[in-house]
């Protein structure tokens, strides 16, 4: 895989980004490890930043810690639910991952919220790393290889069973919150949902959300996307996906929940007891 340097980080890019407003965790302050051009394992076709613009799966540090530290520090008093780590695209490629949740930790007594499309679990440093946050989401939008490349467009080489095997393993070692994020574009088949409840029971987490395409994408990258804008603030041109309806949403939802006994949450609705 292509190997990445980013040495010197543009000057005027933000690595904290926010407040966003969040269905799943309230007010979240960003941190982005990434950078401002977007470098993501996936390619997914309804990714709100745009085309990813560095598709690859190989670690490297892209900001300097002591930035991230900076940064944070002026982002003070952090009045936030939480502070999460994602951005411009997958934030374990990032080498100094634990070095930033350490970072949030001491700094702002908030929970940590990792945003991760799961595709480098397999990897024990990440797994190593992840062990300092508070709570790890974890993207699972497809059930089929044909799902995994249509909807997310992998790197090349990654199969559906290697990323299943990578959730798996890290769910084993993990003990704090963990979260299946699923984005959903069209209705699942009945073998298909199923398929999908059998696989989130053996990853045991703590919430199932369910999500559809409500905001449209960018025709290209665009780093303002990173937060909510509303659709009068948005400067660039955008296209718009056709979300599942708020029926289809919540009675899949409720399906997953009777069959996984697992809380689903969508945007449509509050955790159902």
């Amino acid at each position: 895989m292509p190997s990445l340097t980013f040495s010197q980080p543009d000057a005027s890019f933000k690595t904290i980004y926010g407040p966003v407003t969040s269905w799943r965790y309230g007010a979240s302050l960003g941190i982005d490890p990434i950078g401002a051009v977007s470098t993501c394992s996936f390619d997914c076709v309804y990714c709100q930043l745009g085309a990813i613009e560095q598709h690859v799966g190989s670690r490297q540090t892209f900001i300097p810690t002591e930035r991230i530290r900076a940064d944070l520090a002026a982002a003070a008093p952090w009045a936030v639910d939480v502070v999460t780590l994602s951005g411009s695209g997958e934030p374990t490629l990032a080498l100094n991952l634990r070095e930033i949740l350490t970072l949030i930790r001491e700094m702002t007594n908030r929970p940590s919220v990792v945003l991760t499309n799961g595709t480098l679990l397999r990897d024990p440093a990440v797994q190593d790393a992840l062990m300092s946050a508070d709570c790890v989401s974890m993207k699972l939008d497809a059930v089929t290889p044909d799902q995994l490349r249509r909807v997310n467009r992998s790197i090349s080489g990654l199969t559906l069973e290697a990323l299943l095997d990578g959730m798996r393993q890290f769910r084993d070692r993990f003990p704090n919150r963990l979260d299946i994020q699923t984005m959903l574009l069209t209705p699942w088949t009945a073998e298909e949902e199923a398929t999908y409840a059998d696989i989130v029971r053996s990853l045991h987490p703590n919430e199932i959300q369910l999500n559809t395409p409500t905001r449209p994408k960018p025709l290209k990258h665009e780093l303002e996307a990173r937060g909510n804008h509303l659709p009068e603030e948005r400067s660039y041109p955008v296209r718009s996906l056709k979300p599942l309806s708020q029926e289809a949403l919540q009675e899949m939802g409720d399906r997953l929940q009777q069959a996984t006994g697992i809380p689903v949450r969508s945007p449509y609705h509050h955790l159902r007891e």
